[in-house]
């Protein structure tokens, strides 16, 4: 239960941190941090959880993380379902306080996005369905290789957090235009349930490309490195 409380509040860190700046303080009048401020607030959630927490749950924070970690041979399956409940329950919970400090001011309207994921019309470059999905796809892939890369005994030990915070802010920075980028089915589901409407709508695409990345990512890290061992 421990680890599964730790996942919980990981998550909860992540979408309060990286939904937050985008909801709060990406757009703030003169001094607003832009796509940039938001994609490093994303890392960073990252990059502090995963020194916080990753000695207790392993710091996954994302169900695409979790079933690629099971596909690639690093998390056992009976865990999985524990750990993506808690996963969704923490990001749903950063949504709702997240949602009282947005709504505390004047004009404040969910259907402005509440940095919700989306295509197509919601897709903040108007990107489409397909564009959507490939984008998702490919960067929740790339993410696990950067993971399983990253936290594999024969990498440099000590600075997974680093490379994993890092690499979650270069695909905000490639992907926020297109889907506002998820690569996280929690983040996603999070603030989805407080818009509704097209959000919960198109919130299939969201659990879906990053599962089918996280898989990809870890067939394809599992023989790259065995490659390399052999």
């Amino acid at each position: 239960m421990r680890r599964y409380g730790a996942e919980f509040i990981g998550t909860f860190w992540l979408v309060l941190g990286g939904c937050g700046s985008a909801v709060l303080a990406a757009a703030f009048p003169d001094v607003g941090i832009g796509l940039l401020g938001v994609s490093l607030a994303f890392g960073l959630t990252v990059l502090t959880m995963a020194f916080a927490i990753g000695h207790i749950s392993g710091c996954h924070l994302n169900p695409a993380v979790s079933v690629g970690l099971w596909a690639g041979g690093r998390f056992s399956a009976k865990d999985l379902l524990p750990y993506i409940v808690a996963q969704v329950l923490g990001g749903i919970a950063a949504g709702g306080v997240l949602y009282v400090i947005a709504s505390g001011k004047a004009g404040f309207q969910t259907s402005a996005g509440f940095a919700s994921n989306g295509y197509g019309a919601h897709s903040p470059g108007g990107y489409s369905l397909v564009a959507a999905l490939v984008c998702e796809v490919v960067m929740t892939m790339m993410f696990l290789i950067v993971i399983l890369g990253a936290t594999d005994k024969r990498a440099p030990q000590g600075l997974a957090p680093v490379a994993i915070g890092l690499c979650l802010t270069l695909i905000h920075l490639i992907s926020i235009p297109v889907t506002n980028t998820s690569v996280n089915p929690a983040r996603s589901t999070g603030v989805a349930v407080y818009v509704g409407d097209w959000a919960l709508g198109q919130l299939w695409l969201f659990w879906v490309a990053p599962i089918v990345g996280a898989v990809l990512g870890a067939v394809i890290y599992r023989y790259i490195s065995a490659e390399e061992e052999a």
